[in-house]
């Protein structure tokens, strides 16, 4: 993957107070605390700079009973991207921690899996299992954008700019998709929901959260295969990321990680 080097951060924006036993299929035999987070991604490169998902809302926020820390849209402006102005947002799903605030983006055209809006609007849907994940209005709001042009659908890998590129890995979702980004120190994986912490991909114990459990654990085989090393994928809600990745300044500490930048583990 050749291309002029991108800077990757991750923003996070909400917690929640969780167990292990919450986050493996199974449960977990040890269980004890394992709080998960939130976060957003921004991909910034010399020409072009892409938002990956837009968070959730306040409101949202706190009828589901998560810890709403700051608002992800706003954060952007903590690495100098104003929302106002991204005309790229890569959504990985359409689950509401990930779509929400989308109209925050006046500008933005909408990259994602076709199969994720067929989901999204589909069948399955009238499972509450199922459509617990998403907010009704986020996925009319991307019907609207759609019907406005403003929704670019794929049905497989692509490549959305020299260096970034798009790959599905459905499983927790019908059309999940992780981004590769070209970095500094090699391909960066942000892996979103493919696997939620580290310990879902090292141990192949699979979220909780769903649609098809044998394309989770082939969608931790994607992202081995898509990265240089385990330490290039950058799971989608770990805490751990915030502890192995710098703050691009001091002040940003516990808000925003680098992960252009060599993992201190």
């Amino acid at each position: 993957m050749s291309a002029s080097p991108y800077t990757v951060y991750a923003l996070q924006y909400a917690s929640r107070a969780g167990r292990r036993a919450d986050n493996f299929i199974g449960g977990d035999p040890h269980d004890g605390p394992m709080p998960l987070a939130y976060y957003v991604w921004a991909v910034m490169g010399p020409e072009r700079t892409f938002v990956v998902d837009t968070g959730f809302t306040a409101e949202v926020a706190a009828r589901r009973q998560r810890d709403f820390l700051r608002c992800p849209v706003e954060a952007l402006r903590l690495v100098g991207i104003a929302p106002e102005e991204v005309t790229d947002v890569i959504l990985t799903h359409l689950h509401y921690d990930h779509v929400g605030n989308f109209d925050r983006f006046p500008k933005a055209t909408f990259h994602l899996q076709e199969a994720e809006m067929h989901y999204a609007v589909g069948r399955y849907m009238r499972y509450q299992k199922l459509r617990h994940s998403y907010e009704v209005e986020d996925v009319v709001g991307m019907v609207r954008a759609n019907y406005a042009g403003r929704v670019r659908f794929y049905n497989g890998p692509a490549e959305l700019a020299p260096g970034v590129d798009i790959q599905p890995a459905p499983g927790h979702s019908a059309g999940l998709q992780f981004v590769r980004v070209a970095t500094r120190r090699g391909t960066v994986v942000l892996a979103s929901d493919v696997s939620h912490f580290y310990e879902n991909m090292e141990r192949e114990k699979p979220y909780v959260t769903a649609f098809h459990v044998g394309g989770m654990l082939e969608g931790f085989d994607l992202l081995r295969a898509a990265a240089p090393s385990p330490d290039h994928i950058i799971p989608g809600h770990d805490p751990l990321v915030m502890q192995l990745y710098p703050a691009p300044r001091p002040e940003l500490a516990g808000i925003v990680a680098q992960l252009d930048v060599p993992p201190r583990r």
